[in-house]
């Protein structure tokens, strides 16, 4: 027997779209609240099946799969067996202790990780209660009818049910990357393939062009891309600098374990005891390796991103945030980015007169006056023209609430319907007074939008706007103060200077034209009205009948011979904070460019402002068409300021920057953006204007759309990488010490200064809590005063490695001196005391110069970490107690110290600390700050 929930996603392509709303129990009005929110209940959430993290349990026992941790549980196995069960139960205690901090720094890290991926969850909209809503694409259900757009991600698989020059881009199921174009009228036979089923649209496709509405079918793992991730197996993939640090970690073992080896031999020729070796020698090993290093890097890594989300800079994924710190480009749209994105028209230009637009923001209150008085008769009525192409020719509406004005819809139409409100007209009655034929959105190729209108006298007319300089090539026609005659050279030379003067003023220019359009020029079935209206039952009969647009002229032949209208010019006036972001790029060595699809007189205009360009001038769409991909990445340092660019050519940009060597950060917002953005080393989307197309092939979202938010984020990724790098030092100097300790004493034929259970000891309240708190401290606010590191360049240098080494030498000695004064003074037991205490003293006072590697502990006050205060205060408070505890001292195998003994013993400890801030002292009074 057939599974039936095959039948139904083979025959939904066979259906009308009528029969497909019976079957699901739906209505092109969508479903209401409690509807969808039973049928949630009843399918399940919309999404497809991932490999789920490891359990608690399984990360804990994952804390147990070391080499070495078994290797510490046989020698106390042996300690038992031998007689010494104190020793035995101290080495199992350590053991255990270790687990449970390892444990939940992983379970920390796990839960940051989840949180982070419901963040970045993908939106979708729908009909709920005859409303359209944006819902999380997991909440959405079967009969839920989907409002589609260009640049939105097709949530589930659906069934057409009306669509406007709707494609879609099906390379995530079909591999075919051309876009593929739609129509609702479509019927296909039970064996039509799946690339060919036009009369659906599927879960992860995006839609490249048009508008739609379409029924839900099929969700989660019922969909066609659910049946395929049914077939892969996926798993959590390590980050780069996780990877690097797990082969060191690799590389680190055998080392120590070589050198506990040779240890291991000295001590058999100096005659100490097998037993005693065995233990020192096991201990120093575990000891010796930080095997908490990962679990600090995921927590350090998860919790920043955390820090970042908090600064409305979303991370989608962590090896972004390794990269960030290494971005050395950033290419940034400038609309609403660098700009307030709210526009304003400040000017218009219509019949030769130019007049000027007052108002903030949205508002339809504003003034518009001609040579600062009111216009005349004539000129109203020019206005009232330019006015009819501006709301004509719109998709957006202007909404007040409490007094302010927003705008559902795009920023730049908003803007055009504030204008046309100023000049006296009504925006509100426009599809009462003309009603919508048909609709040819607008691309970024083509440059232009077209609605097409029946006017009250019955004619239709095609309104168009667009970019002046391709609006321009469209026109045959002007309209003047004597009617429309025919569009003379002299015309055109002299609309492209009034368009470069606006332009110059910063001004966003647009061209506005219209056509008159005979009806049998139109599609049949476009001429009848609104496209977007919802099937009636036999609306699936006919094909094309539900899809007036499917049969749209081509855009082509509709937008030739147009008579133009006018200009309007807005603005979008820079950020303050983006003025402040810019110049803190230029101190980060951070080179920010603006690519734009502006005038290039309006993009240098803006650059010049905020401090982004020092010449003004921008290379146009045009000028690197010109352009070889060589010559592009010969010249592409010395350019600032790309406008008039398509999306090829933005990715071309890209691609040019990184033939250098650059670290690029692209930012972009619409569908045409996605190539450039996926093909950057960061990937930026805007989360308030983004298309979700754009925002999922995205590495970091910014839910605030502000360049500031992406100069927060660099700073964050230095600072994190940074915080890894300082965890990793301290871990190994700390290390270091104490393996010169040893080592030093059995070569000169000491006895063994530390006993496996002071090893085990430091190990744990040294390498565990106060490594956290490093990994996870404040960023250090010069951090972006120096230049970016290079791609290449390893966490572990030579600087690095000199620094680890002159701390361990340090610490090592300190305690070396206190072994050898008691010693002397009162025998051997003493003097292992003094130099554990001395060694727990030195690695938790060291902590707080480990903050930084170029600022001394008294630069650092302002930004206190707090966690790491806290822990250290408790550490050395538990380590003075053990001083005259007498079980913890049994336990720790320590005798009592007095406390002016203690004391000497702290100021030894705090030996190393000094030294190393008074070295960053000294450095910073001679050089440059690194």
């Amino acid at each position: 027997m057939t599974d039936p929930s095959e039948d139904r996603r083979t025959l939904w392509h066979t259906l009308g779209a009528a029969e497909v709303l019976a079957l699901l129990d739906a209505g092109s009005d969508g479903l209401s609240a409690v509807e969808a929110s039973a049928r949630l209940s009843a399918h399940g959430p919309n999404e497809i099946a991932q490999a789920s993290g490891p359990s608690p349990v399984r990360l804990l026992l994952g804390q147990f799969k070391s080499l070495i941790v078994w290797v510490l549980v046989f020698a106390a196995i042996v300690s038992g067996v031998m007689g010494e069960v104190v020793d035995a139960l101290a080495i199992l205690t350590i053991v255990a202790l270790n687990a449970v901090i390892g444990f939940w720094q992983e379970l920390s890290a796990a839960k940051s990780i989840a949180a982070l991926r419901r963040l970045a969850a993908p939106q979708a909209k729908v009909l709920r209660d005859g409303h359209v809503v944006a819902v999380g694409a997991a909440n959405v259900v079967p009969g839920d009818v989907l409002v589609l757009e260009a640049g939105d991600l097709v949530a589930a698989d659906a069934r057409l049910l009306t669509a406007t020059s709707l494609s879609c881009v099906e390379s995530a199921l079909t591999g075919e990357s051309v876009a593929v174009r739609k129509d609702a009228g479509f019927c296909g036979a039970c064996d039509t393939p799946l690339g060919d089923r036009a009369n659906m649209v599927f879960l992860g496709t995006s839609v490249a062009t048009g508008t739609a509405r379409a029924v839900v079918a099929a969700t989660g793992m019922d969909t066609e891309l659910g049946r395929i991730a049914g077939l892969i197996e996926t798993g959590e993939e390590a980050t780069p600098l996780q990877r690097k640090l797990d082969a060191f970690g690799r590389v680190l073992i055998w080392a120590t374990l070589g050198i506990v080896a040779v240890l291991f031999v000295l001590g058999r020729m100096r005659g100490i005891p097998h037993m005693e070796l065995f233990l020192g020698a096991v201990s120093l090993a575990v000891a010796a390796v930080p095997e908490g290093l990962p679990a600090v890097v995921t927590v350090a890594l998860a919790l920043g991103v955390s820090r970042m989300a908090r600064r409305r800079a979303l991370v989608r994924s962590l090896p972004a945030v390794e990269t960030l710190g290494a971005t050395t480009v950033i290419c940034t749209d400038k609309t609403g980015t660098l700009t307030s994105g709210e526009m304003t028209v400040r000017a218009l230009h219509v019949c030769g007169w130019d007049f000027d637009v007052a108002g903030d923001g949205y508002s339809p209150e504003g003034e518009v006056c001609f040579d600062g008085r009111e216009p005349d008769a004539r000129q109203r009525e020019a206005l009232g023209a330019l006015a009819s192409v501006l709301s004509g020719c719109n998709n957006a509406h202007l909404v007040g609430e409490d007094g302010a004005w927003r705008v559902v819809g795009d920023p730049t139409e908003g803007a055009m319907l504030a204008a046309a409100a100023k000049t006296g007209a009504d925006p509100g009655r426009i599809d009462a007074d003309m009603p919508r034929v048909l609709e040819i959105p607008f691309d970024s190729d083509r440059k232009l939008s077209t609605m097409v209108r029946r006017l009250p006298d019955g004619a239709m007319r095609a309104f168009v706007n667009g970019a002046p300089d391709v609006l321009l090539a469209h026109c045959a026609h002007i309209l003047t103060p004597a009617g429309v005659r025919p569009l003379t050279a002299e015309d055109r030379s002299a609309l492209l200077e009034r368009n470069g003067c606006m332009a110059r003023r910063a001004l966003r220019v647009l061209g506005s034209a219209w056509r008159d359009v005979a009806a049998e020029d139109l599609p049949a079935a476009g001429a009848g009205g609104d496209s977007g209206a919802a099937p009636g039952p036999s609306a699936s009969s006919a094909p094309g009948a539900s899809d007036p647009g499917a049969h749209c002229p081509d855009p082509s032949v509709l937008e030739q011979g147009l008579t133009f209208i006018g200009f309007a010019g807005m603005l979008d006036p820079p950020r303050q904070e983006a003025r402040d972001a810019v110049a803190t790029c230029r101190s980060a060595g951070i080179r920010v460019v603006m690519i734009t699809g502006d005038h290039p007189h309006t993009a240098a205009a803006i650059a010049r402002d905020l401090g982004i360009s020092d010449t003004g001038e921008a290379v146009s769409g045009m000028e690197l068409d010109a352009m070889s991909d060589g010559e592009l990445s010969r010249r592409v340092a010395g350019i600032d300021v790309f406008a008039r660019v398509t999306a090829e050519h933005k990715l071309r940009v890209i691609r040019a920057w990184r033939s250098v060597g650059a670290v690029v950060a692209m930012t972009g917002d619409g569908v045409n953006d996605a190539p450039a953005v996926k093909g950057a080393d960061i990937g930026i989307a805007m989360g308030r204007s983004g298309t979700e197309v754009t925002r999922q092939a995205s590495d970091m979202i910014i839910t605030d759309d502000n360049f500031a938010t992406i100069v927060a984020a660099v700073e964050e990724g230095r600072g994190i990488f940074d915080n890894i790098r300082k965890t990793l030092q301290y871990l190994l100097a700390g290390n270091t010490g104490e393996l010169l300790l040893m080592a030093v004493c059995i070569v000169i034929g000491l006895p063994v200064p530390l006993l496996p259970i002071h090893l085990l000891w430091i190990n744990l309240v040294t390498d565990g809590l106060p490594a956290l708190c490093l990994a996870t401290d404040p960023i250090d606010p010069a951090v972006m005063a120096r230049r970016p590191r290079p791609r290449s360049e390893s966490i572990t240098d030579g600087g690095f490695f000199g620094g680890m080494l002159l701390t361990g030498f340090l610490t090592a000695s300190v305690a070396f001196a206190a072994y050898l004064l008691a010693l002397t003074a009162d025998g051997v037991e003493t003097a292992r005391s003094w130099a554990f205490t001395v060694l727990v003293f030195a690695e938790l006072l060291r902590s707080f110069g480990a903050r930084s590697a170029t600022r001394p502990i008294w630069g650092m006050a302002s930004r206190a970490n707090v966690s790491l205060l806290l822990v250290v205060g408790l550490t050395l408070a538990l380590q003075i107690l053990s001083q005259h505890n007498a079980v913890m001292g049994s336990f720790l195998k320590t005798v009592p110290i007095a406390w002016p003994d203690g004391m000497l013993l702290f100021v030894l400890g705090a030996v190393p600390l000094l030294v190393l801030e008074m070295t960053k002292a000294v450095r910073r009074t001679r050089g440059p700050m690194r």
